[in-house]
């Protein structure tokens, strides 16, 4: 047994020895490492990808290009490429609706609702702005009463407050306008519409006017 140690003890002694002389010795009993093997992809997956980024278009960018369904799905432009604009080029649905060329269902199980009510109210603190004239018909066509009263205004005249810092984060009018509704920026004149003598308050000239742009859609 003693001299298998003895033995052993050489043996490592002669390695020592040799990896110490000779700088290249040692080259031999280093680790190699094996950089890590990427994940492969199949080939026909990376093939249908570039393939549907080479077919989306620029008015698509809401679109997942490498969905299934991507084929399918019909196009914004194809939808809404014949409705009328407003002055930023954006669908005006109130336009739309007064043409005849939509029609949204009332209710779900095809009943016909209450019809729309023609009230307007004037909001008047409106401090320097001209006055806000909010159409009931305009919003009762497409809405039901409960979709904003008590929440997120309470039914009495003058007993909300309303702020535009408000609608900005998305309260009160915010819920729907740059939302689904049209957009509040460079719009002011579509809620600011009457002056505190009750002429109509006009946007200004210096706002420019999408080349698309329909004429302004009436109140009623």
């Amino acid at each position: 047994m003693g001299k298998n140690i003895v033995r052993r003890l050489g043996g490592l002694l002669v390695a020592v020895v040799l990896y110490a002389g000779v700088p290249h010795a040692g080259a031999a009993l280093k680790t190699v490492e094996v950089p890590p093997a990427e994940e492969e992809v199949p080939a026909a997956t990376t093939a249908a990808a570039a393939r549907a980024v080479g077919r989306q278009r620029a008015t698509d960018e809401f679109y997942d290009p490498t969905s299934p369904a991507y084929e399918r799905l019909q196009r914004a432009d194809e939808a809404l490429g014949d409705l009328p604009r407003d002055r930023d080029g954006k669908v005006d649905w109130m336009n739309a609706l007064r043409q005849g060329l939509i029609k949204p269902r009332q209710r779900i199980d095809g009943k016909d609702r209450e019809p729309p009510l023609d009230l307007d109210v004037i909001l008047r603190n409106t401090k320097q702005m001209p006055n806000v004239r909010f159409p009931h018909r305009a919003h009762t066509e497409w809405l039901d009463c409960k979709n904003c009263h008590p929440d997120p205004f309470a039914e009495k005249a003058g007993s909300t407050q309303i702020r535009m810092e408000d609608i900005f984060r998305g309260q009160f009018c915010g819920k729907c306008h740059d939302r689904v509704a049209f957009i509040t920026h460079r719009n002011c004149y579509r809620c600011h519409s009457v002056n505190p003598d009750g002429t109509p308050a006009l946007p200004p000239q210096v706002l420019p006017v999408h080349p698309a742009a329909a004429p302004p859609t009436p109140a009623h």
